[in-house]
């Protein structure tokens, strides 16, 4: 790991300059697996489950509490499920059209139908959900794969249709295989009562599924994400601690074998910590916030099942790493269900709450299980939690275990709230809640940038290369947000085809770096490749700055020998600025800006009243040289040199994953400069907020 000079200036100037961390050896797993006898401490038999066994009434109304009725009445709306068969034509239409829902929707209804019927039965005990538990792992127990379509075609056929002959895990046969694996577990017994076949199909398929081809050597190729021939420049991305989390509990439950089941350990400990080594050092997750729970998440999911396993003897959780990986979510949280959403991720989500408050509490992270009290919080005061009802049978169960101890905290913050001044402590306490996030946050080798001031705005910069994980080539672009309110916005990417995984990825408008809010340097666009980054990034945390010569991420066809991004947030501006050097002039310079909004052009009208737009009563004229940007309550000024012409362009959002978050359409502002710009120059921005 290589890092450039930190200079010290004064003992309250602190800027650090980096460049993106190589693949380091840490190993944190299969070392702490060194120190002990695993083959002693591992429990082999099922019981390392940290739950009661089903005919526990009071250990499960213990753990349930007052979300068993929610529980109970969940499951009833799945009596008599009819469960969906997936045609052939399902499978096969990812190949003829890119279209892949059309397998997973109803894949998903039933993982999700068979979770919901487990908790339910668990939840009141009287045999009532029994049958349909049973319809679901004998109807999950003889599909041909649980492999998605998108995914099959991985196959050696490379067909998206499952070709029996050979079974290769995905992230859907993992989760799937858990799921079955812990529900067979738990309800065993009942089932073996039904008729023993039950359970023996199910084993022979999770065996089949899971099993062999985790061991099997001659599907490593198709099982990627397990990174065993990792080379330099290769991503390791969320699914290996997805896929080992659970095939690590598949084999924990369904091996009955001691010396295949410490194989499987020791293997599964080498594969996650391949993720470990790849992951910089600074616990930033590069997919994004809608890639944590996937992510660090399952990586944290991976741990605790370890954990269990062993009786507490392989214990990772006081990890520096793993809690950075943990605090990150709290780091990119915004406000008002706004997140940082750098490449993929989208600008609008609640991380699962239950998730972040379990690993905030392993790890010893007050930030992040007062982030999770926190979004719990409302303008009426605190909810309670409750257990995600999908198909995550793991995380469901985890929660209950939880559950008592959060909503025992919710009772205690809402009486905290209660009195004449309600309203104002609840907003107090709220706040009080988030004072552990620094203002400024680094993270020197993804090279993100988070900075708040005291005025409510907050800006996410970043650096970077255009080969990380669901990369788009944004190098050096940047959001902003006042008061919650998106203004500058990243638009994130759109419902997944064949199309956003292939070759033709950065054909999709989303991807390009045109519409990312960066410069066309010379007329050209950023570039994918390992090759195409950043260089001399820095950040001042004290001074709320940040700079990046982004010449690196164009091709030659720029001409450009550099050109420094910055960017200053002050009290109440941002100042963003390009210094470049050319060697030749090919093209006019376009800057480019994504936003969220209506936007005025110099000589209209903004009408203005109580701080609201489009309203009658008072008007802005906007000036010369600025425009003017509004979105709901906020507005700001955006000035840029007189040399350049203007122009907006509307993209409107016909897909729903786009137009869920930012309505029917976002707008692009773009700045030209002369065709007879110097070679060697600046063009300068200041925003300032009118109201």
């Amino acid at each position: 790991m290589k890092f450039k000079s930190i200079i010290l200036v004064v003992a309250a100037f602190f800027s650090v300059q980096s460049v993106a961390s190589a693949y380091e050896e840490r190993n944190l797993i299969s070392s702490r697996l060194e120190q002990v006898d695993l083959k002693s401490v591992l429990v082999t038999d099922g019981s390392w489950l940290p739950f009661p066994d089903y005919p526990d009434r009071e250990g499960w109304q213990r753990l349930f509490g007052d979300f068993a009725h929610k529980a109970i009445a969940e499951g009833e709306k799945y009596l008599g499920y009819e469960w969906k068969l997936i045609p052939a034509s399902a499978y096969l239409e990812y190949e003829r059209t890119g279209e892949r829902q059309v397998m997973e929707k109803p894949f998903d209804a039933n993982r999700k139908a068979l979770n919901v019927l487990a908790l339910a039965e668990l939840a009141e005990g009287k045999g009532r959900f029994i049958d349909d538990i049973a319809n679901g792992l004998w109807m999950n127990a003889h599909m041909p794969s649980w492999v998605l379509s998108a995914h099959l075609p991985r196959q050696s056929s490379g067909r998206s249709l499952p070709d029996t002959g050979e079974q290769i895990i995905d992230l859907g046969s993992g989760g799937n295989g858990a799921l079955v694996s812990i529900v067979c577990h738990l309800f065993e017994d009942e089932m073996n009562s039904l008729d023993p076949s039950i359970v023996r199909a199910v084993k022979d398929a999770v065996r089949e599924k899971i099993l062999e081809p985790y061991l099997d050597m001659s599907v490593r190729k198709a099982n990627w994400w397990m990174a065993d021939d990792w080379r330099p420049g290769q991503i390791i991305n969320n699914w290996n601690p997805w896929c080992n989390s659970n095939v690590l509990i598949c084999f924990l439950l369904m091996e009955d074998n001691p010396d295949v089941l410490e194989e499987a350990v020791r293997l599964s400990a080498i594969s996650t910590d391949r993720f470990l080594n790849y992951v910089k050092g600074d616990g930033a997750c590069e997919e994004g916030p809608a890639y944590w729970g996937h992510a660090a998440g399952k990586l944290y999911d991976y741990l605790k099942v370890l954990y269990e396993a062993t009786g507490g003897q392989v214990d990772l959780f006081g990890n520096d790493l793993v809690r950075s990986m943990g605090e990150y979510i709290s780091r990119s949280y915004i406000g008002d269900g706004w997140v940082v959403n750098f490449a993929d991720a989208t600008a609008r989500m609640t991380p699962d709450i239950p998730l972040v408050y379990r690993y905030g509490k392993d790890c010893g992270s007050r930030e992040m299980m007062d982030f999770a009290l926190y979004l719990l919080g409302g303008h009426d005061g605190f909810r309670h939690a409750s257990v995600p009802l999908w198909n995550d049978a793991w995380r469901s169960l985890e929660t209950l275990r939880y559950l008592g101890e959060m909503n025992s905290k919710v009772d205690s913050l809402n009486f905290l709230c209660k009195g004449n001044r309600a309203v104002e402590t609840l907003a107090r306490v709220r706040a009080s809640l988030r004072k552990a996030v620094p203002h400024c946050t680094w993270y020197p080798e993804t090279e993100f940038a988070y900075m708040r001031n005291e005025n409510g705005w907050f800006l996410a910069a970043k650096g970077g290369f255009n080969n990380e994980s669901h990369n788009h080539n944004d190098v050096g672009t940047f959001i902003l947000y006042i008061d919650d309110v998106p203004v500058f916005i990243e638009a994130g990417v759109g419902t997944y085809t064949k199309k956003t995984f292939s070759h033709e990825r950065y054909t999709i408008w989303s991807m390009r770096s045109d519409w990312h809010n960066l410069p066309q340097i010379n007329g050209s666009l950023q570039i994918f490749g390992p090759e195409f980054k950043a260089a001399d990034t820095e950040c001042d945390i004290r001074r709320l700055s940040f700079s990046a010569d982004i010449s690196g991420a164009y091709s030659g066809a720029a001409h450009c020998s550099s050109w420094t991004r910055s960017y200053s947030l002050g009290r109440d501006r941002l100042d963003i600025s390009d210094r470049f050097l050319l060697s030749e002039r090919m093209a006019p310079d376009t800057v480019n800006f994504l936003v969220q909004g209506a936007v005025y052009l110099p000589g209209d009208k903004v009408g203005v009243i109580s701080g609201k737009e489009n309203s009658s009563g008072r008007e802005i004229l906007v000036n010369q040289g600025e425009i003017v940007i509004v979105n709901g309550n906020v507005a700001v000024a955006l000035s840029y040199p007189h040399s350049m012409s203007v122009s907006v362009k509307e993209m409107p959002l016909d897909d729903p994953r786009l137009s869920n978050v930012w309505g029917s359409s976002i707008r692009r502002i773009s700045f030209s400069a002369q065709p007879s710009a110097p070679l060697k120059g600046s063009y300068g921005f200041r925003v300032r907020r009118i109201f």
